[in-house]
């Protein structure tokens, strides 16, 4: 499905895969693609869950007890990426799935 999408081979996909750097353009393809941002594939990792997290807080200056303020809740906020990265991983999953249906073919 993603090879056909991006009009390459599984082949081109294997390699892309195994690549430690992907260009920009390329990126922005394989995103489109997927259904999620190329910032979303950029940032994926468990440290970037937490900074999302740990950014929603805002602690009130001069307080004594350090109390926290939110925005919003955070647990919505988590769910919201633990989504983005799930459809992201399903993508992918798919993925693999046609390239080793496409290789027991051949």
């Amino acid at each position: 499905m993603l090879a056909a999408e991006l009009g390459v081979n599984q082949q081109a996909i294997s390699k892309i895969e195994n690549s430690e750097t992907i260009e920009d353009n390329l990126l922005q393809q394989i995103a489109q693609v997927l259904g999620v941002t190329a910032e979303a594939i950029k940032n994926f990792s468990e440290e970037a869950v937490i900074n999302i997290i740990s950014s929603t807080l805002h602690d009130n200056a001069g307080s004594v007890n350090n109390n926290c303020t939110l925005n919003f809740n955070p647990m919505d906020k988590l769910f919201e990426v633990i989504e983005e990265n799930k459809k992201l991983y399903e993508r992918l999953l798919q993925s693999e799935r046609e390239k080793v249906e496409l290789l027991k073919s051949k």
